[in-house]
């Protein structure tokens, strides 16, 4: 059975830095959910947006075209998106896709905050 997705922003835990914590798949039906996540921050807080993607189980194509037109969204408004918690195979295919050329990755959560 597919992990259900689910976003949750969390603009506490990370001071000034507002966190978008991704649960379960991200595939074409997450679009409007994590562009949405993403609008619900405000303005003032976008220059380092946090993506903790210690609870994803699964991403596909489109998830990832999802995650690129975020990271270009938000570098059109001087902001930057920032990857925390990828496992080893997903921070390969960040790498292979290119998108470690855009976004700084963390390796934990807590590394990313410190």
């Amino acid at each position: 059975m597919a992990d259900d997705f689910k976003i949750r922003v969390d603009l506490e835990s990370g001071g000034s830095v507002p966190i978008l914590h991704i649960t379960g798949e991200i595939t074409s039906e997450a679009d409007d959910e994590i562009m949405n996540a993403y609008n619900s921050v405000p303005e003032g807080s976008r220059t380092r947006v946090l993506i903790n993607f210690s609870e994803t189980s699964y991403i596909n194509s489109a998830g990832i075209a999802t995650l690129i037109s975020l990271i270009t969204k938000a570098s059109e408004n001087s902001g930057k998106i920032e990857f925390a918690g990828l496992n080893s195979h997903f921070r390969k295919v960040m790498d292979i896709v290119g998108l470690t050329d855009f976004v700084l990755i963390h390796d934990s959560l807590e590394k990313a905050l410190s």
